[in-house]
Formats: structure tokens, C-alpha cells, sequence
């Protein structure tokens, strides 16, 4: 049944995407318009995700995430964090890999929302033009999402930290916000089974200012691993 269920949402959500993606295609003349329609299609999603899968959502520690700009080191296990992000927060702006908007239709969406892309290939001058981007989005009130691993990891996997996070935390004088999740027992890295379940995901208190690179590393991976181990599996 789980596995009939997981089918059906697939091709649920290609129709979606598709149907999406199409109609919405006027309202890219614009930022604010453009995160509207991501927004209905991630709401979608989640109607979906709990109605086909019985995946439910909630999200723990929202006191911790200050009312002004801020960035939000996430753990990244699955696409569905990707999504909620949207409804999560109310002006994210995602630093992700310049891959992504490449992808067909899709890949103009995250451009026009704001999508902060790093060229892995190009060194210091990626990295740069990453801090500016980032940090006139905080200098304008956003909030910056980024997943310090850069990729995708199962629960419970070790991936290091990319160094895009600390130079978001050296450089940008906004607060550090490490946020765990459940994701990956439920959701998955690229499979098409969904096992019914809670996602949750927990916010944390901000990081301290102005520690040592590895000492700021070390901490915000003991943070996040330890509230991830506590989550729902």
C-alpha cells in the first residue's frame, strides 16, 4: 500500500509541477509574484505529501528565528525542505549550486525568487560574488537559506561542511540560525517510496558570534546532530 500510495503521489505531483509551472509562467515578470506561485505550488505539494503519503509537518523552536534578517544553516536530507522553505519563511533567498537553473522552467522560478547560485568551478571569485549576494539580501531584510553540506545526506551520515557557511557567518552581520530535520527516514534523497510519518523541523537558538572557524564548525555540527538524533524516525 505504501508503495501504491508513493506512485500515485508521483505522478500527482508531475501534473501539479507541469500545470503549475505553465499557468504561472505571466508571473514571472517579478520577484513577489514569482514567490507567490512557488508558494501555491508548494502548498500543494504538502496537501498532497499528507493526503496520498500521510506525511504530516510541524516545526519546533520558532522563537529562536528573529523578526529581521537572518541565516538559516539547514540540514538537507531531502527535496521536501527545498520546498517548505517557501512557506517557512517570509522573503527566503536559497544559496544553492548554479545547476539548478539550468533545469528547464523550473531553473527561471528560482532565478526570479532570488536564488543566490555558487559556481563550485570557479574558486574565489564564486565565493565573492556569493558574499554579495548574500549580504545584500540581509542588508535588504531577506532571510538567507543554506545547506552547510551542499548536498543531499541520509540521516545519520557525516558529509563536511562546505565553506560557504562560514563565510556567510564570518561575513554577513546577521544572526546564525542551525535548523534540524527529519526528512530523509520519510521523504528520501531521490526515491520514489514516501513512508508515512511527521516531518519535523527544529530551529535552534543562534549561534555565538565571532568563533574560531573550526571551533564554529564543530559547534554548529554538534547542534544540529544532536536535535536531528532526537527527531521522529
Amino acid at each position: 500500500m505504501i508503495l501504491l500510495r508513493s506512485w500515485i503521489y508521483f505522478f500527482a505531483f508531475l501534473v501539479w509541477t507541469v500545470g503549475v509551472a505553465i499557468i504561472c509562467l505571466p508571473l514571472l515578470t517579478s520577484r513577489r509574484a514569482t514567490v507567490f506561485s512557488i508558494r501555491t505550488w508548494v502548498r500543494g505539494i504538502k496537501t498532497m505529501a499528507r493526503v496520498i503519503c500521510g506525511i504530516t509537518f510541524r516545526t519546533e523552536g520558532r522563537e529562536n528565528i528573529p523578526s529581521g534578517p537572518c541565516i538559516v544553516a539547514a540540514q538537507h536530507q531531502a527535496s521536501f525542505e527545498t520546498y517548505l522553505m517557501f512557506l517557512e519563511f517570509q522573503s527566503p533567498v536559497f544559496v544553492l549550486k548554479r545547476e539548478l537553473i539550468f533545469i528547464p522552467v523550473i531553473g527561471w522560478y528560482m532565478q526570479r525568487a532570488g536564488l543566490v547560485h555558487v559556481n563550485r568551478g570557479a574558486g574565489a571569485s564564486a565565493m565573492r560574488k556569493m558574499l554579495r549576494e548574500a549580504q545584500a539580501a540581509v542588508d535588504t531584510g531577506h532571510q538567507v537559506i543554506i545547506f552547510p553540506e551542499g548536498t543531499r545526506a541520509k540521516p545519520g551520515a557525516s558529509v563536511p561542511y562546505k565553506p560557504g557557511i562560514v563565510a556567510l557567518y564570518t561575513h554577513c552581520d546577521a544572526p546564525l540560525i542551525p535548523m534540524a530535520l527529519n526528512t530523509g527516514h520519510f521523504w528520501g534523497k531521490t526515491r520514489i517510496l514516501k513512508r508515512p510519518g511527521e516531518i519535523v523541523f527544529r530551529y535552534l537558538p543562534a549561534m555565538p558570534r565571532d568563533l574560531p572557524r573550526d571551533e564554529m564548525l564543530a559547534e554548529l555540527r554538534r547542534r544540529i546532530d544532536a536535535a536531528s538524533a532526537e527527531l521522529p524516525t
